[in-house]
């Protein structure tokens, strides 16, 4: 038994000489049936005591190196073994066994996302959650109201991680129907453009359901309460990161004059699959068609003035729903208020560096972390959900010698995302700023515009597409 230590310590030790990525090499002695062995090894472990190792799993759920891992994850008995000798005396190593390639901070729907992706790549993950709450500040209320407008990529993205929730959270949008202030009006049909859907309104608390049951299933990923040691940190914790701030990381915010109200309303009218969006001077008012494609049920998104917030939210539910019946001119009918109302100021943002060194090792920000825009076009979201997709794709296809907290690495993801949230940020700036101009030239100017785009043909298509993430 001593000799076939001694046999495994200089395999162990020739690995490191020939490969500086010792777990690289373990995808060799995998085949050779030693990566258990030499791991346990080099936790001081006898990887030879007949009963040294409990795993916390089955070895039906996990296998081949995932099965390596996890026998390092071990209960032991405070006794020696009179088999090993003095190499076995129940000691843990813990340090070894909790050994994390990335640590993500943020356990919303882009934090989940990433976790599944890089776990998807044979990474060991902790994932970091905390408190969830709305994006709001004091004026947010009890009650999670929230839907998001998901375009095909991000479909296509959670689909394949099997998180995508059922119809009746996911509703399809077949039409889309923009009008101006002066008889401005840009119409989107999913008929017209030959695709399924324009987008998929999804309500979040089933979309963070999904993903929080994929998470506990997935055995490389786990949920942890306080950050621990990794190579490489990914800050995923929304607008109002802690993380950020901690690790000195600037983030330049343009407040604007408006807050977004978020509520749910039941129509006399059903939506008919469409989506409503109505630009009123300072003010855009946002119907997004929710519980399936015959429902009749609304998540709407209203920005308002700053000042006008506090009265709004203090209203009756009926004096709130006349005041929507009137910015929408009865589109769906009489409205009544199913839910609390929430509100959160709008911004645009983004960070200097998405990516960097600190004391603690490398570090990348992905989603309301690294960029807010405004939420005028719904591409939030589908914004972060591509940040952490392209994230996972870089570390996924790294050259063998790379490691996950290689400069250039991480300095690949900056600039892939970068220019596409540039460009979006700039476009949805642009067009808020436009219609918060008063005077009636602008106002003719802006409609005339919603008239052009409409009848632009080869433009229009091409915008739809690109909103459409196809």
């Amino acid at each position: 038994m001593p000799q076939e230590i001694k046999n495994l310590k200089r395999l162990s030790f020739l690995a490191r000489v020939l490969n500086p990525d010792f777990w690289q090499t373990l995808i060799w002695w995998q085949f050779a049936g030693r990566a258990p062995q030499i791991l346990a090894l080099d936790a001081g472990i006898n990887p030879f005591c007949p009963e040294p190792i409990r795993p916390q799993r089955s070895h039906d759920e996990i296998g081949g190196l995932d099965q390596a891992w996890h026998q390092l994850r071990i209960v032991r008995r405070a006794k020696s073994h009179d088999c090993c000798g003095p190499i076995c005396t129940g000691f843990y190593n813990a340090d070894l066994a909790q050994v994390f390639d990335i640590c993500i901070r943020g356990g919303g729907i882009v934090g989940r996302t990433l976790a599944l992706l890089l776990a998807r790549e044979r990474l060991r993950v902790a994932l970091v959650e905390q408190a969830q709450r709305l994006p709001g500040s004091d004026l947010s209320v009890s009650g999670d109201v929230r839907a998001y407008a998901l375009n095909a990529r991000s479909r296509t993205l959670l689909e394949s991680l099997r998180c995508w929730p059922d119809a009746e959270s996911a509703t399809e949008v077949l039409a889309m129907e923009v009008k101006g202030d002066d008889g401005g009006a840009v119409n989107f049909s999913a008929t017209e453009l030959k695709v399924p859907g324009l987008t998929w309104i999804v309500d979040v608390p089933a979309l963070e359901a999904r993903l929080a049951e994929a998470v506990r299933f997935q055995p490389l990923i786990e949920l942890m309460t306080t950050a621990p040691t990794a190579a490489l940190t990914v800050i995923c914790e929304g607008r109002s990161s802690s993380t950020r701030a901690e690790f000195g990381i600037d983030f330049d915010v343009t407040p604007y004059p408006q807050t977004a109200i978020a509520a749910r309303l039941q129509c006399e009218k059903p939506h008919a699959q469409t989506a409503f969006q109505w630009f009123i001077q300072d003010e855009i008012l946002a119907f997004l068609p929710i519980d399936g494609s015959d429902g009749k049920s609304v998540a709407i998104v209203w920005s308002v003035l700053r000042e006008r917030v506090p009265a709004l939210l203090a209203q009756s539910a009926q004096d709130f729903c006349q005041q929507l019946e009137a910015a929408s001119h009865e589109q769906l009918g009489k409205l009544e208020l199913t839910s609390s109302r929430s509100a959160w100021p709008l911004q645009s943002a983004h960070a200097t560096r998405w990516v960097g060194r600190h004391a603690q090792g490398a570090w990348a920000l992905a989603g309301d972390a690294a960029h807010n825009v405004h939420p005028l076009a719904g591409q939030g979201l589908n914004l972060g959900l591509s940040d952490v997709a392209a994230l996972a794709d870089t570390l996924g296809q790294r050259e063998y010698w790379r490691s996950v907290d290689d400069e250039k690495l991480l300095r690949r993801y900056e600039r892939s995302r970068k220019s596409e949230v540039a460009v979006m940020d700039a476009t949805m700036d642009a067009l808020q700023r436009l219609f918060s101009q008063h005077s009636a030239s602008w106002q003719a100017v802006r409609n005339w515009g919603m008239n052009g785009f409409e009848r632009s043909g080869v433009l229009k298509l091409w915008v739809a597409r690109q909103a459409m993430g196809c």
